[in-house]
């Protein structure tokens, strides 16, 4: 009985976050924006700009500069790599080579979305330029706000699966 009710009780709470989202969705090279009104709207250039922040600092080619856009117990799921990261000591890892190939990020498209104060997520299309060639991926990004300033709470990128130019499904 009491998993049937922390079950319910979770199901409960993840319906009312759903109802309380603002969704953006920003088209890059489109100019294309739309976004239900709500008590968050109006937030999603700040949002936008975490983006630009981040990958202003992969341009330095420091991994402390990345790894101060996240938070402590901030969880990493990378683009080239199988290892999950857990901790600023393994996400550093993870930047001190993926640095070596001098990253680039462009968004392709880009989904914003408020589901609780100081909690936003954005998520969508990305490709990396490096020193191997294009890294085309998707993306989410878990912010959250500490002490003021927006965290990345959770991150994951992963290659995109389908090669360019094939039948999406």
């Amino acid at each position: 009985m009491i998993r049937f009710t922390r079950t319910l009780a979770a199901a409960a709470a993840a319906a009312l976050l759903s109802t309380a989202c603002v969704n953006v969705t920003v088209h890059s090279g489109q100019g294309h924006m739309s976004a239900m009104q709500g008590k968050h709207a109006g937030n999603e250039a700040e949002i936008a700009a975490l983006f630009d922040r981040w990958n202003a600092s992969l341009a330095t080619g420091n991994p402390d500069n990345v790894v101060a856009n996240y938070a402590t117990d901030a969880i990493l799921l990378p683009t080239v790599s199988n290892k999950v990261r857990h901790n600023p000591a393994e996400i550093r890892d993870y930047f001190v080579h993926f640095l070596e190939k001098k990253p680039k990020g462009k968004i392709v498209e880009r989904n914003i979305r408020f589901p609780a104060p100081n909690v936003a997520i954005d998520s969508g299309l990305y490709v990396f330029d490096t020193t191997g060639g294009q890294v085309p991926a998707r993306y989410t990004f878990v912010y959250r706000k500490v002490g003021g300033t927006w965290l990345i709470a959770e991150h994951h990128s992963s290659a995109m699966p389908e090669k360019p130019g094939a039948k999406a499904h």
